[in-house]
């Protein structure tokens, strides 16, 4: 016997592992084998990246104060050491995108298949409108948000580890490059060791922070988005199905008016999505408009005492800018931090109603989490 029952919307943390719980199959099951080789190609992918990157960071240093001694024959030979490096980059990237993109594809595929076998498996689909839970449209949360959970996590956690390694190597040059900041106070030199580290640290803790406190709700806006969408279409379904059999004759005005309803619910949760990304917005331009010219007015001082080339005052501004995005992983990626957290939230939920579900081994009837006396036979699958 299957029964609705009293409700109780898990938390966000119980939904997270609730996914993980199934989703990390992808790395510990049957597909384990592609699935460890091609994270590891992609790494390995990151690391090359860096270190290209950290190349041309010194080549930019040497082609600019060649620029500035006017060497010709220094500008020939590092104008022939570019080609190597940007044909390595240049591999290198479309390389990552094959990686990337071939290890979404495969998690999604196996991923939809678990679900989709979870849902329609023993009449799953069937017995799961008798049980309490958040979990409309299931097809819809696993052809997208199935999609949108495998997809995310690959890119998120691919630029974190590249934001992880930028930021340790290039703070190095930064420290190197910059040196220390001597300043006169009241007669007195204050020294300050590495300032632009400290200034590349500080300013990102503020942006990051700033982001938190503006975004902090933009998780359950996009849930609500979602559901707002998958009620929708649910509607739509409905009344489309209802016109199909002939002996239910539905109103059309009824079917207008409660689209009318649902389309109503959708504009206003994208409304709110709106606002949250306007606010976010406002700090993501800012931060790409104020780092580079942070970072070349930081280094100005130095420049005009002739303690810094030209040629180095660029390789720290460089450095500045790509220390600052990389410690902005998490400002630049906190809307898709939470789009990933809503779809995640959304699958869990999926999978916890129809964890509900009870399979009798003996009569091949279920039950939902709670059982008379005469059920206690039901064992859960």
């Amino acid at each position: 016997m299957l029964s609705k029952g009293a409700y109780h919307s898990p938390g966000e943390r119980q939904l997270l592992l609730r996914f993980w719980r199934t989703a990390r199959g992808f790395w510990t099951g049957k597909s384990a084998r592609w699935a460890w080789l091609l994270t590891v190609l992609l790494v390995a992918t990151v690391l090359l990246q860096l270190l290209t990157q950290y190349s041309l960071n010194f080549w930019n240093r040497d082609f600019l104060n060649a620029v500035e001694r006017k060497n010709g024959n220094e500008l020939l030979s590092q104008a022939l050491r570019f080609i190597p490096l940007a044909a390595a980059s240049l591999s290198l990237a479309v390389f990552s995108v094959w990686g990337r993109m071939t290890l979404q594809r495969k998690w999604r595929a196996w991923l939809s298949d678990e679900l989709y076998r979870y849902w329609l498996e023993r009449d799953r689909f069937v017995r799961l409108n008798f049980v309490a839970g958040d979990y409309q449209a299931p097809e819809y949360r696993i052809a997208e948000d199935g999609r949108l959970a495998t997809d995310l996590p690959v890119d998120l956690t691919l630029g974190l580890i590249s934001s992880l390694l930028t930021a340790t190597t290039f703070i190095g040059i930064l420290w190197i490059v910059g040196g220390n900041l001597d300043i006169d106070v009241s007669g007195q030199t204050l020294t300050i060791p590495g300032y632009l580290v400290l200034a590349v640290i500080a300013y990102s803790v503020a942006v990051a922070a700033t982001t938190m406190l503006i975004g902090r709700q933009l998780t359950q806006v996009l849930e609500d988005n979602k559901r707002a969408e998958a009620e929708l279409r649910a509607i739509g379904t409905h009344w489309r199905e209802s016109g199909e059999d002939k002996a239910l004759r539905p109103d059309g005005r009824d079917g207008l008016r409660a689209m009318e309803a649902a389309l109503a619910a959708v504009v206003s949760a994208w409304l709110k999505y709106c606002w949250q990304l306007m606010r976010l917005t406002i700090i993501t331009h800012t931060n790409s408009l104020l780092t580079p010219v942070i970072g070349v007015l930081l280094c100005t001082p130095k420049y005009v005492a002739g303690t810094m080339l030209l040629g180095e005052v660029v390789q720290a501004a460089a450095a500045f800018v790509v220390v600052q995005g990389a410690c902005s992983w998490f400002t630049d990626n906190y809307p898709r931090l939470a789009e990933w957290a809503a779809s995640a939230n959304r699958v869990a939920s999926l999978l916890l109603a129809l964890d509900k579900i009870y399979q009798c081994p003996t009569c091949d009837e279920s039950a939902v989490d709670w059982c008379e006396p005469e059920a206690r036979h039901y064992s859960l699958e």
